[in-house]
């Protein structure tokens, strides 16, 4: 068998000379090195003509020595994220309960607001407060969990002049107790509160000012929801709640639930809308389906609803 011959072209871009040497350098060496070769220099050749700026490109660069994390950390995956200029996202994960908490700050007052914190991860959080700088406001809690403990009543005795704040539905105490359409502030931002029960009487969902993200906590999972077989729980509600509350905001609005259990980090509700397997049927449909589903109830609902209930504080 004929092996098979390889045609190479040397860049026209290069000096006679270098074309020479070039050409004596292949003669000396096998087809599929001569093409490495020359893939290396066409490479070399295409890097050095452009120089888009850094902050173009997907990827961020690495943060110089004295720069602000606020305003260069950022991640592929969270490109959308935060489109509201000047605003601080991150997106955090407990693994035992597959929780996600969510950091959010504004970059000029550093003032900040934490979503459904977590007390086994308190210190990561607390850490990650400090070395950033920010100065939190408010920690929420999107309902009374029953599948964790939240760390909010133990962080407020670590941050002077933190708040806690829940839906006044819910039965729990707290220092704010949320209503529809309330605004929980930090610096020029804000997130508006939805009330969405279904999953519990006092679930929430909560709106960024520009309606970019929505952090639904256990109301709407990716291609999911909350199940409703206990803590008041009610499929005609929670039908109710997302589409007349949460399907009615922008497609493009980013979805962010409390949970994900197979490493789902976010969604969208035009997404939702059209994809989600129990929300795209009829609500006699989803009422049937949320009556089956048959789950084991939480492991640690025994000591996380009473506990929740107050703060977080029953026996820390």
């Amino acid at each position: 068998m004929q092996p098979h011959l390889l045609t190479l072209k040397v860049p026209s871009r290069l000096l006679s000379s270098e074309r020479a040497a070039m050409c004596s350098l292949m003669s000396r060496v096998r087809p599929v090195q001569r093409a490495l070769a020359v893939s290396l220099q066409l490479r070399r050749n295409t890097e050095s003509s452009k120089c888009a700026p850094a902050e173009n490109r997907w990827s961020s660069p690495g943060v110089n020595a004295g720069a602000d994390p606020l305003r260069t950390t950022r991640r592929f995956y969270c490109s959308r994220m935060a489109s509201s200029k000047g605003l601080f996202f991150r997106q955090l994960f407990e693994s035992e309960s597959s929780t996600y908490t969510y950091l959010l700050a504004d970059v000029e007052t550093r003032e900040a607001v934490l979503i459904d914190p977590v007390l086994e991860t308190i210190d990561r959080d607390l850490k990650l407060i400090h070395e950033l700088g920010l100065h939190l406001n408010v920690a929420v809690n999107t309902h009374c969990h029953a599948d964790h403990i939240t760390s909010t009543g133990l962080m407020k005795t670590k941050l002077v002049g933190l708040k806690s704040a829940i839906s006044k539905f819910s039965g729990a105490t707290a220092d704010i107790l949320l209503s529809e359409n309330d605004k929980i502030t930090f610096g020029k931002h804000f997130l508006t509160v939805l009330e969405t029960p279904g999953h519990t009487d006092g679930c929430v969902s909560l709106v960024v000012d520009d309606r970019s993200m929505v952090f639904t906590g256990d109301a709407l999972l990716i291609r999911g929801c909350g199940r409703t077989d206990f803590q008041q729980g009610s499929p005609e509600k929670l039908y109710e709640s997302i589409h007349q509350k949460i399907f009615t905001l922008p497609d493009e609005c980013l979805v962010y639930p409390a949970h994900d259990y197979i490493g789902q980090l976010m969604s969208t509700v035009g997404e939702e809308r059209k994809f989600n397997p129990r929300l795209t049927k009829s609500l006699d449909e989803f009422v049937n389906i949320m009556n089956n589903l048959n789950l084991p109830k939480p492991k640690k609902i025994d000591i996380s609803v009473p506990a929740n209930l107050v703060c977080g504080v029953y026996h820390v």
